[in-house]
C-alpha cells in the first residue's frame, strides 16, 4: 500500500470542495499512491449550522462522485466523512470505496464530539447529529482496514476491536482543533498504533485561521513501533508514505503484546 493522506482547505461550498478534493487524489495518484484518505467533513465545514443543508442520503450525487473517483484512479478510497441523512437522522459517515468504485461499507461516527473545555473550545455534535454502532473493518486487496472518524480514535477498546478484527492498518479521517490538536493529536496516534501493533492514518483538513472552527492539521502516519514516520505542517497539502506491512509482522513477532493479552483480567462491569 501506499498511503495518500489529502489535507485540503474546506470552504463553505460543496461543489468547490468536491472539486477540490478530486483534483488532489488525481495529483495523489501520479505520485504513486494506490490508496487514499480524505479528512473528516471535507465537502461541509465542520459546523452544526452546515451539516442539515449539505447532508446526502447514501447514494446520492457525493457518493456517486466518490465512488466514480476511486474507479477513475483505481484507487482504495477512505471518503474522509461527510455529512448523511437516513430517515430524517444526520450521521458523520465515511465511505470506503475499492478500485472499481464499490463501497465496501461505512463508517457512521460512533463517538460524538461533544466537549467543554473551560475557556477555550464548545462543541456538542449531538445536537444535530446522531451516533453511528460499532466499529468497521473491511477486506480491500491489501488486507483488512479499520476505519474510525475523529473522537472515535479517544476509546482504546475500541481500536482494539477493529485490530483483533484483523485491521492491519487503522485510518481516521479527523479535525482535532487548536486546544485538542497540540495536546492530543500526535500522542493519541502513537498510543494505538503503539498498542495494537498497527499503522494509523490520520487525515485532517489544513488549518483556516478565521474559520468558525480551526482545524489542526498535520496530518500524519504513526507505525506498529509507536514512531511517527510522516507528518505534515497546518497547509494545504498531500503526503504520501509506503506501508510497510512486513515490518508489523515483525513489531508482532519480536514484542507479541496481542498473543500476551489475558482476557479473563480485563473484564469490566459498566
Amino acid at each position: 500500500m501506499k498511503l495518500g493522506l489529502i489535507q485540503m482547505t474546506v470552504v463553505d461550498d460543496k461543489e468547490a470542495n468536491l472539486l477540490k478534493a478530486e483534483g488532489m487524489i488525481q495529483t495523489a495518484v501520479l505520485q504513486g499512491a494506490n490508496a487514499i484518505l480524505l479528512p473528516e467533513m471535507f465537502n461541509c465545514p465542520y459546523d452544526n449550522a452546515c451539516f442539515g443543508p449539505y447532508a446526502e442520503e447514501t447514494g446520492g450525487a457525493t457518493y456517486n462522485r466518490m465512488s466514480n473517483w476511486a474507479k477513475t484512479y483505481g484507487v482504495l478510497l477512505i471518503a474522509g466523512s461527510v455529512p448523511e441523512i437516513e430517515v430524517g437522522k444526520l450521521y458523520n459517515t465515511a465511505y470506503i470505496f475499492d478500485e472499481n468504485g464499490a463501497c465496501l461499507g461505512k463508517h457512521r461516527k460512533t463517538h460524538l464530539f461533544d466537549i467543554d473545555v473551560k475557556g477555550s473550545i464548545r462543541f456538542m455534535e449531538s445536537e444535530t447529529l446522531t451516533a453511528g454502532e460499532g466499529t468497521t473493518v473491511v477486506e480491500t486487496r491489501f488486507g483488512k482496514v479499520g476505519v474510525c472518524i475523529c473522537y472515535d480514535i479517544r476509546f482504546p477498546e475500541f481500536a482494539r476491536k477493529m485490530a483483533l478484527e484483523g485491521a492491519r492498518i487503522i485510518l481516521v479521517p479527523a479535525a482535532f482543533n487548536m486546544t485538542t490538536g497540540p495536546a492530543h493529536w500526535e500522542l493519541t496516534a502513537r498510543a494505538r498504533a503503539l498498542d495494537n501493533q498497527v499503522y494509523y492514518g490520520l487525515c485532517s483538513p489544513a488549518r483556516v485561521m478565521g474559520a468558525g472552527y480551526v482545524a489542526y492539521g498535520h496530518s500524519l502516519i504513526t507505525n506498529p513501533w509507536g514512531e511517527v514516520v510522516a507528518e505534515m505542517d497546518e497547509k494545504e497539502g498531500i503526503l504520501i508514505q509506503k506501508i510497510n506491512f512486513g515490518y508489523e509482522e515483525e513489531v508482532r513477532e519480536q514484542l507479541p503484546l496481542l498473543k500476551h493479552r489475558r482476557n479473563s483480567v480485563y473484564l469490566l462491569n459498566d
